[in-house]
């Protein structure tokens, strides 16, 4: 009966010698409880419903319920505890009469809070209508030997919460519920692109080059090959090898890896989706994003959610912004006065960076510059998700330029509330003109770092071979995954949708 436990006050936390002596305690009984001949970890159980299960079946009919104990209330001859599993929980009641004096007596002295039990009994409604289980045999699984923690409370401390997610999930039940929305959003974006003929291929985590992104990767050795190896920053130069191939529609779900700064928004280890999809671009692209957004926040049954302390619409479509338009809508210019084919022309973008107050330094690159001024300033003031169009050829190595105009490429990024969901092409497939703007980009990359810009190594030498062997037109995409399920669960930490975020050692 809920009645019958009453919510405990808050206590302050234990000291360090009080959870020693716990511990010790709980060894000592768990010790003695062996040398008797019982086994408080038994190897097999056989539970037949779960908590949700057993709630729904008929009274009088028989139930066999596994879960961890979180209230127990004891008493002379009776005692009511509910137990706790995946599926939710449910009320026990467990009588001398019921299960004999033996195992009573073993139930009051060895069986406590955190203690998993298999119980075996008749479902019966309390004087409160409450569905509970009257057992007519309680079995210790498994002994817990660190207190639970404190369960009206739950845990409060951020840290405590990350470092130890076991006791996050035990206490605090909403945080159970968002990995849950997590997974189900998962199988949505899989559902959506199965059903439209894509196949979901794997590709390497290891590789020579980290490929196809810009972005310090963590290093290793291999000792077999004698040689260095990287982990991966992103899926590109492998999937549009699959596209040459004759793979038509790809896509994976996996792990990248930054050797990068940590905040709200980024975790080294972070999950990425990569798809592509041959004769299709970038128009493409932007009506496939609408529809996986869209179908995932169903999947979790959500139409509007609070995001950064805004209210989002996630239901198609979107709103879509074309920069060049936006750029001179808000300030009087046309963009093409700051580019230069491939390059940006640095005073006209730097006088515009200064005019708008945008704060930067002389070794600042142009490339900064341009996303300042975009997302600080044609970006302000759209909440909901926004597609955005038509980016500089200066920033986007990897698409096709617009027929007509070089200095601007058939690329997309989604964003929400200033954070960017997802990033689309369509993707340049003319090995020539790729093999320039790789270099282009090793160039800049080295000139950044003070390095030999004229010994610049490209990304990957081997993907413009790749290139030349023929790839269909092809539009691609990539969504974080992680800042997809930070906006559909509404947290603006990333760490909140993680379940073991990267933190520093402690000492």
């Amino acid at each position: 009966m809920e009645n019958q436990t009453k919510p405990a006050q808050a206590k302050p936390a234990q000291t360090q010698s009080a959870l020693d002596e716990i511990i010790k305690n709980k060894y000592n009984e768990i010790n003695a409880l062996k040398e008797s001949g019982f086994n408080p970890y038994p190897a097999h159980v056989e539970p037949k419903q779960n908590c949700a299960q057993a709630k729904e079946a008929p009274i009088d009919s028989e139930v066999v319920v596994a879960g961890r104990l979180v209230q127990l209330r004891l008493m002379g001859k009776a005692s009511f505890a509910h137990i706790k599993d995946f599926s939710g929980k449910i009320q026990i009641y467990v009588q001398k009469d019921s299960v004999g004096d033996e195992p009573y007596t073993f139930f009051k002295k060895h069986i406590a809070v955190g203690d998993f039990v298999l119980v075996s009994g008749k479902m019966f409604l309390t004087h409160t209508n409450e569905k509970t289980i009257k057992a007519t045999k309680v079995e210790l699984i498994s002994k817990a030997v660190r207190p639970m923690p404190e369960k009206f409370h739950g845990i409060q401390d951020t840290e405590v919460r990350f470092r130890k997610r076991h006791l996050d999930l035990i206490a605090n039940e909403e945080v159970k519920d968002i990995f849950v929305k997590r997974a189900k959003i998962i199988s949505s974006i899989r559902r959506t692109l199965d059903a439209k003929g894509y196949l979901e291929v794997e590709t390497p985590i290891l590789t020579p080059d980290s490929g196809g992104a810009v972005a310090r990767p963590f290093q290793t050795y291999h000792n077999a090959l004698k040689m260095p190896l990287r982990l991966r920053i992103a899926l590109e130069l492998y999937h549009k090898r699959l596209i040459v191939g004759g793979f038509d529609r790809i896509y994976e779900i996996g792990h990248m890896f930054r050797n990068e700064g940590i905040d709200t928004t980024h975790n080294p280890e972070f999950t990425m989706m990569e798809l592509y999809q041959a004769y299709g671009d970038v128009n493409t692209m932007a009506d496939l994003f609408e529809e996986i957004l869209g179908n995932a926040a169903k999947s979790i049954g959500v139409e509007k959610v609070m995001f950064h302390g805004q209210e989002i619409n996630l239901v198609p479509p979107f709103k879509r912004l074309y920069i060049p338009q936006a750029w001179q809508e808000k300030f009087g210019h046309d963009i093409h006065e700051v580019l230069d084919g491939r390059q940006f022309r640095r005073e006209p973008l730097a006088a515009l960076a200064k005019e708008q107050g945008i704060s930067f330094s002389a070794d600042d690159p142009d490339s900064k510059l341009f996303d300042e001024l975009f997302e600080t300033k044609l970006l302000a003031g759209f909440n909901c998700p926004v597609i955005a169009f038509d980016y500089p050829t200066a920033v986007s190595p990897f698409s096709k330029t617009k027929p007509g105009d070089p200095e601007l490429v058939e690329r997309f990024e989604a964003f929400v509330c200033g954070s960017e969901l997802g990033n689309a092409y369509s993707e340049l497939n003319d090995p020539a003109d790729q093999l320039q703007r790789l270099k282009d980009q090793a160039i800049a990359k080295a000139k950044a770092k003070g390095e030999d810009a004229e010994n610049a190594d490209i990304l990957d030498g081997d993907y413009i071979e790749a290139l030349e062997s023929g790839m269909p037109p092809t539009g691609g995409m990539g969504i974080g995954i992680d800042r997809t399920i930070m906006l559909l669960t509404g947290q603006d930490s990333i760490r909140e949708i993680i379940f073991f975020p990267t933190l520093k050692k402690q000492d």
